[in-house]
């Protein structure tokens, strides 16, 4: 449905000439984000009158919202929509060549929601068992994770900075809360500090950066700004400079790519296991989404700037992240959580790839970006879920504690290692294969041969560490003369067997039909 709001009849000595500023409001296109915040404020308010034996009626509630959301974005898969734009009287005023639009429904801003809430509702599953347990505040919790999903689904359909800039706050600050929620705990007290401290300054980088853009295009919508970035006067070519460098820095701090990773793997293993998870997948999409948004939509004529930087900037992050996850050695008791931290740094390499290449290539890349996101989220969050269900018995959930899993939980065994076998790019996880491959296609057909060569040598380098754990599981405690289980056995939540289950189908089905995902790498998406 549409609904037309009109302004009131201007008064005064500015009625005359002025331009109407009616807007056209979309309630269907912004329907997923939208139900998904009026759902977190139901759940505050309704915080205050249950009691304490029926709070977990909440967690439900969250997990019927995420996934009502979810239905929303299928009457939106026909097309492209667009809503709060300017009226042709408002764009013609403001020099504008043609109608421009804060919010775009089209197929990039679709399948980022779907990675989004579907990401959430994961979270929301393995949550369930925390909140009742009361290891976690229920009425808090899940109203500061579903702000931060409501903030993560606006921002891929934002179209101008103003816009971008608040769904990203929206999308971080409940975040940091997030990361601290287990009370009296100081490694989840000291994480939630270092993310908000990283997080803040990303964001005031941020803000600096597009208020040269403004001052020097007179524009906060993306297309705009990358028509006026062609022909900005003389005197205000450094400032514009200045704007765009500062813009990616600060997105650069949000994506956790080398030198702005320093956060990540102390933020990991401080906060809530599903905390941990959603920032992989959700707090990765939202930082790269906003990324691919203003280099491609709005900077591309400033390719020659950040094309070389990214290129430089995913070499270092696959690099680093890959060489720290392989020192996590598993005979010195590392954290499996710190691995997958650091695992996920490697993995934000291969995604800055595509991005660089479009700076150099005439074809749309972003797609192989996407497609490798789609493949990322649904094996990392089922490797989280694991993750999960061990810590249930191993609470500091140990590299080593994960010996012999095959003896005690033969499901979660061999969902882990189809996991970590798709991250490391082996059969059968296909998708994992497939989606490494488009991402290096994208930069040999850039003209990134030796960006190609890193991304090679580092793929070699993860699969050390993958193959590593995944030969763990199956494995027993040397001397034994049978397989000892090494997690007791204990009753499964449902919620985590539907979280682990929902994530062995996604990547089943992806590697049984690559092409659900990979066809987002053949076409173009802007």
């Amino acid at each position: 449905m549409i609904l037309n709001v009109t302004a009131a009849p201007a008064t005064g000595p500015l009625a005359a000439g002025a331009p109407s500023l009616v807007q056209s409001v979309d309630w269907a296109a912004i329907a997923p984000p939208l139900l998904t915040a009026v759902v977190a404020v139901a759940i505050l308010v309704a915080d205050l009158f249950l009691p304490a034996g029926r709070k977990h009626l909440l967690g439900w509630t969250a997990t019927a919202g995420l996934a009502a959301a979810l239905a929303l974005l299928l009457p939106l898969r026909a097309g492209d929509r667009q809503t709060f734009c300017l009226t042709d009287a408002a764009a013609a005023a403001a020099g504008t060549h043609a109608r421009a639009c804060s919010y775009t429904a089209d197929t990039f801003t679709l399948v980022i929601q779907f990675l989004v809430l579907a990401g959430a509702l994961v979270t929301a599953l393995l949550s369930h068992a925390d909140t009742r347990r009361g290891k976690l505040p229920a009425g808090e919790y899940w109203f500061l994770l579903l702000s931060s999903a409501a903030g993560a689904a606006l921002l891929p359909a934002s179209r101008d900075l103003a816009t971008l800039v608040v769904a990203l706050e929206v999308a971080s600050l409940p975040a940091f809360a997030l990361v601290g929620m287990r009370r009296g705990d100081r490694m989840s007290s000291e994480s939630a500090l270092k993310f908000f401290l990283s997080s803040v300054t990303a964001t005031a980088v941020t803000l600096l950066g597009a208020s040269f853009v403004y001052a020097a295009t007179g524009t906060l919508h993306l297309t705009e700004i990358a028509q006026r970035l062609d022909d900005v006067p003389g005197q205000l070519h450094t400032l514009a400079q200045a704007g765009v460098v500062l813009t990616l820095v600060g997105f650069a701090f949000k994506t956790a790519v080398v030198p702005f990773h320093f956060w990540v793997p102390d933020t990991y293993v401080g906060a809530p296991l599903p905390v941990a998870a959603y920032l992989s997948v959700v707090g990765k999409a939202v930082g790269f989404t906003g990324l691919i948004l203003v280099t491609v939509v709005a900077f591309p004529s400033y390719a020659h700037v950040w094309g070389p930087a990214l290129a430089v900037l995913a070499a270092l992050t696959m690099t680093v992240g890959n060489v720290a996850a392989l020192r996590q050695d598993p005979t010195r008791a590392r954290s499996a959580v710190r691995l997958l931290a650091w695992s996920s740094v490697g993995q934000a390499g291969y995604l800055l790839v595509p991005i660089a290449a479009a700076a150099y290539s005439s074809d749309d890349q972003i797609g192989a970006t996407v497609a490798y996101a789609l493949m990322y989220a649904a094996v990392n969050l089922g490797a989280f879920a694991v993750t999960v269900l061990v810590a249930r018995s191993h609470p500091e959930n140990r590299i080593t504690d994960y010996r012999g899993l095959y003896a005690s939980r033969p499901a979660a065994a061999l969902a882990l290692g189809f996991f970590l076998l798709n991250l490391a790019g082996l059969p059968p996880g296909i998708i994992g294969l497939f989606a490494k491959v488009t991402v290096f296609s994208a930069a040999v057909d850039a003209g990134l041969g030796w960006l190609a060569v890193i991304m090679g040598v580092n793929v070699v380098i993860a699969l050390a560490y993958y193959l590593r754990w995944t030969a763990l599981l199956f494995r027993t405690p040397e001397g034994e003369p049978a397989p000892v289980p090494v997690v007791a056995r204990r009753a499964v939540p449902a919620p985590i067997t539907l979280a682990l289950a929902l994530t062995a189908v996604a990547g089943v089905v992806l590697s049984g039909y690559p092409q659900f995902a990979l066809r987002f790498a053949a076409i173009g998406l802007f």
